[in-house]
C-alpha cells in the first residue's frame, strides 16, 4: 500500500523534494497558505494551510492518516514542523534544543558563545522603544530578523537615520519581534554543510560562496559557489572539532545541517545555520559525486525513522573524490520576462547536473523581490573534473544563456566571475 507523507511548505525548491518523494512511490499532500505555490502544482494533493497553525496541521494529518511529515526547504517551518511530529507521534530528525540552537539567529549566537565559536559581533532590539541613538555603533551594520530567511528583512545600514528606520521595517518580518544588528562583514564567504547519522556528524561538503554587492544597501544574495572550499584544510583543523562539540552537546541524532562563515584574517565567523535541505541545494554534487541523496533519505526516516544506508560513511567524502562541483545563480532585475535564450542547450550540457529554473516567460520581478532569494531565475549545477574546466563552463554559460524585457534590455543582474585557480589547483 502507497505510504502518505506531508510535506510542509510549498516553494520552488520543496517541489524538487515532493516530485523525489513521488519517484520514490510516495503518495504525497503539500501543506501550504498559498494556493498558487509551485509544490502544490505537483504534489498528490495539497491544503491551503498555513503551518504555523499546529493543531489545524495535526488534525489534517490525523484524518488523512498519513505516515509521516517532512518540512520542506523553509527554516521558518523546522520550529511548527517539529511541534506537529511530536504531537502525532512521527519521526522527526530535529528536537526542541535543536530548533532553539539552528532555528533562529539569537538561538545560535548563544550556543556559539557557550562552545567557544566565533560569530559576527552584534546586538538585539526587541522593540521600536529601544532603537539606540546609535551614538557608540560603527557602521555599516547588517540589519536581520532573528527568524527569518533567505535575505528577508535585512539590509546594509551606513548611517543613523537609515539604520532606525531599517529596523523599523525588520522588526515586521520577525514572529519573534527580535531584531539582531551586527557588524557588516565584506569579505570571504563560505558554507559547511553536515549530514548526522545515527548521532554523529559528518563534514559532507564544504563550498565557498559568492556574493553580489550590486543592489545597493539590500542585503547580499549569492551569485554562485564552488566546492570543495579553498579553506578546506584550515576549517577542519580549526573549527570543525569545536563544531562537533557543539552537535555532541545538542544529541543531535538525524538530519542536514548548513552553517555559513564569513572568513576574515582567517578567522572563521560562524552565521545563518539551516537545520533542513537547502535552497542552494549542496545535497545535488553529493548525490552525484558521493552517490547518496539527502531527499531520499529524509523521505525514507520520515516513513521509517531510518535516515541512510549502512554504507553512507564509507560514501560520504567531502573533498568530493577530487572533483569539482560548481553552482552557478541567475540572479535577475526588477521587470517582466519577455525572452529567453539558452537555458536548454545549458541543461543538455555534459558537465551540468541540474538546472532548478523558477521563471518563465511573462513572469513578473518587482521591487520586493530585489535583495531576497526570490529573484532567483536558476541555479545550475555543474560538476567537472578540474577547476579549469569549471572556468570555461562559466564562460561560455554566460554567452549562451540570454533573458530580456519587452524593452529588449538585459534583465540578468551579475554574472559569476570564473575562480581564481591558483587557490582551487590540488598541490
Amino acid at each position: 500500500m502507497m505510504k502518505k507523507l506531508i510535506i510542509l511548505g510549498g516553494n520552488p525548491e520543496t517541489a524538487i523534494l515532493v516530485k523525489t518523494a513521488m519517484s520514490m512511490g510516495v503518495y504525497t499532500i503539500v501543506v501550504d497558505p498559498n494556493p498558487l505555490s509551485p509544490a502544490k502544482k505537483v504534489a498528490n494533493e495539497s491544503y491551503d494551510i498555513e503551518v504555523f497553525n499546529v493543531d489545524e496541521v495535526v488534525d489534517l494529518a490525523k484524518r488523512l492518516n498519513v505516515d509521516g511529515v517532512l518540512v520542506g526547504v523553509a527554516d521558518i517551518l523546522v520550529a511548527p514542523y517539529q511541534k506537529i511530529c511530536e504531537k502525532l507521534n512521527m519521526h522527526c530528525y530535529v528536537t526542541e534544543d535543536a530548533v532553539d540552537a539552528f532555528c533562529s539567529k539569537d538561538g545560535f549566537k548563544r550556543y556559539c558563545i557557550q562552545h567557544n565559536i566565533q560569530d559576527i559581533p552584534g546586538i538585539y532590539i526587541n522593540d521600536i522603544a529601544s532603537i539606540d541613538d546609535s551614538k557608540n555603533m560603527k557602521f555599516p551594520v547588517m540589519i536581520k530578523p532573528v527568524d527569518n530567511g533567505g535575505g528577508v528583512g535585512m539590509k546594509i545600514c551606513r548611517d543613523e537615520d537609515d539604520y532606525k528606520n531599517s529596523v523599523k521595517t525588520a522588526l515586521k518580518f520577525s514572529k519573534k519581534g527580535v531584531v539582531l544588528v551586527e557588524r557588516y562583514m565584506d569579505c570571504d564567504d563560505m558554507a559547511a554543510y553536515y549530514t548526522f547519522k545515527d548521532g554523529k556528524a559528518y563534514l559532507s561538503a564544504i563550498s565557498d560562496r559568492l556574493t553580489t554587492k550590486k543592489q545597493g544597501d539590500s542585503s547580499p544574495v549569492c551569485i554562485g559557489a564552488i566546492f570543495p572550499s579553498k579553506y578546506t584544510d584550515q576549517f577542519v583543523k580549526e573549527v570543525n572539532p569545536k563544531l562537533c562539540e557543539f552537535f555532541e552537546s545538542l544529541d543531535v541524532q538525524n538530519g542536514v545541517l548548513n552553517l555559513q562563515f564569513f572568513v576574515e584574517d582567517n578567522i572563521f565567523y560562524a552565521y545563518d545555520p539551516g537545520f533542513r535541505l537547502q535552497g542552494e541545494a549542496p545535497h545535488l554534487p553529493i548525490a552525484h559525486i558521493n552517490k547518496f541523496d539527502h531527499r531520499e533519505m529524509l523521505v525514507n526516516f520520515a516513513l521509517t525513522g531510518v535516515f541512510g544506508d549502512d554504507d553512507f560513511a564509507i560514501k560520504n567524502d567531502f573533498r568530493f573524490k577530487g572533483k569539482t562541483a560548481c553552482t552557478i545563480w541567475v540572479l535577475l532585475k526588477e521587470g517582466t520576462i519577455d525572452s529567453i535564450e539558452g537555458l536548454e542547450q545549458i541543461q543538455t550540457d555534459e558537465n551540468v547536473i541540474f538546472v532548478l529554473d523558477r521563471f518563465k516567460t511573462g513572469d513578473v520581478v518587482d521591487a520586493e523581490m530585489l535583495g531576497t532569494e526570490k529573484q532567483v531565475f536558476a541555479r545550475i549545477y555543474l560538476v567537472a573534473d578540474t577547476i579549469t574546466d569549471i572556468n570555461k563552463k562559466i564562460v561560455e554559460f554566460r554567452n549562451l544563456l540570454k533573458i530580456t524585457d519587452s524593452k529588449e534590455q538585459d534583465m540578468i543582474l551579475q554574472w559569476m566571475e570564473p575562480f581564481e585557480e591558483a587557490d582551487y589547483i590540488k598541490n
